[in-house]
């Protein structure tokens, strides 16, 4: 009687455990740090990425999306470094910040290099984009895809930027990104370091003229409140890396692996589909608006500002080495 019962408990036990081996203690868990908010494409395709992970392995693989850089306490370069490290296991972070790291990353943004996005999206799909995989891996990590936060523009308060002299003078909030700071001072601008929590203000208050951004981010901050007037001019394309740590994918096994760079590269799709159609949906709602006007300059116009700014290549070619310029710059 005493044999029936303990065999009893045994197989219960082993019932109990096959039960909740469809996620619980098997289940991998990845944390992935994303800088935007909620509502920004790359929580949303972060969110769609786990949620295809979690599909394709049967509950085996958990992606934990953390939006807002929470991990890194807000500090972005700090968030890469995490990565790096192992600290975190996945990312969203702009190659812009990446460029903080290592300046060689910055070469994806080099001034006026593209004609639009499906241009820059084709460049990084072949050696270029192969360049920028082999220096993520020198920072033990993996890139799974590329993504967009799409072409900085700029707005100021003073008059529409339709050649390089317009910039002269303009007090212009750019970002502490040398090679970004390097581009306005060459055009003439004042440009002036300052956190984007105080932008708004300091605009409202005329502390300075004007700043430049991808629009979205522009939009989301309500920047169309404080200025007068746009220019679409798509200086600089800003990549996204969806990134993650060369050990923990390496611990993996190869089918999950292969997993997360699938739908890794459907999310990144996702993602720049989606960040075009709010751009081109924003850009109609600011040519509505009748306190600020919208400037689109012509293939003309934006060729004077890239002869404009070619002593930027010169300066950053030793800086990022001529065969990766070289990859990017193709005139």
């Amino acid at each position: 009687m005493k044999k029936i019962f303990l065999t009893t408990i045994a197989l219960l036990s082993i019932l109990i455990n096959i039960g909740c081996s469809g996620g619980g203690k098997d289940a991998v868990r990845l944390k992935m740090s994303v800088t935007t908010s909620e509502t920004s494409t790359w929580v949303i395709s972060a969110k769609k990425f786990a949620e295809v992970v979690k599909e394709k392995t049967d509950g085996k693989v958990i992606i934990d999306v953390y939006p807002n850089e929470q991990l890194s306490g807000g500090n972005q370069s700090k968030g890469i470094e995490m990565l790096s490290s192992g600290i975190t296991d996945l990312s969203w972070h702009s190659n812009l910040i990446w460029a903080s790291i290592d300046t060689k990353f910055g070469v994806i943004s080099l001034p006026w290099i593209y004609q639009d996005e499906n241009e820059a999206e084709l460049v990084l799909s072949g050696k270029a984009g192969d360049a920028i995989k082999k220096l993520t891996l020198e920072k033990g990590v993996e890139c799974l895809a590329f993504g967009e936060s799409g072409f900085r523009q700029v707005s100021n308060n003073k008059k529409p930027i339709l050649t390089p002299k317009d910039l002269i003078g303009i007090k212009m909030r750019v970002p502490n990104i040398g090679m970004l700071v390097d581009v306005f001072r060459i055009l003439g601008a004042n440009a002036v370091g300052m956190n984007w929590s105080e932008v708004f203000t300091a605009l409202q208050q005329n502390t300075i003229d004007g700043q430049e951004n991808p629009l979205d981010v522009m939009m989301s901050a309500k920047i169309e409140e404080v200025q007068k007037y746009l220019t679409a001019w798509n200086y600089c394309y800003d990549a996204l890396i969806l990134g993650i740590n060369k050990k923990k994918m390496d611990s993996l096994s190869s089918e999950y692996q292969q997993i997360i760079r699938d739908s890794a590269l459907e999310a990144a799709q996702m993602q720049k589909s989606l960040n075009r159609q709010i751009i081109e949906k924003q850009f109609k709602q600011l040519e509505a608006l009748p306190t600020i006007q919208v400037t689109y300059l012509t293939d003309e116009q934006i060729s004077v500002f890239r002869e404009t700014v070619r002593p930027i290549y010169q300066k950053y070619e030793p800086l990022m080495g001529k065969d990766l310029v070289d990859l990017f710059v193709r005139n």
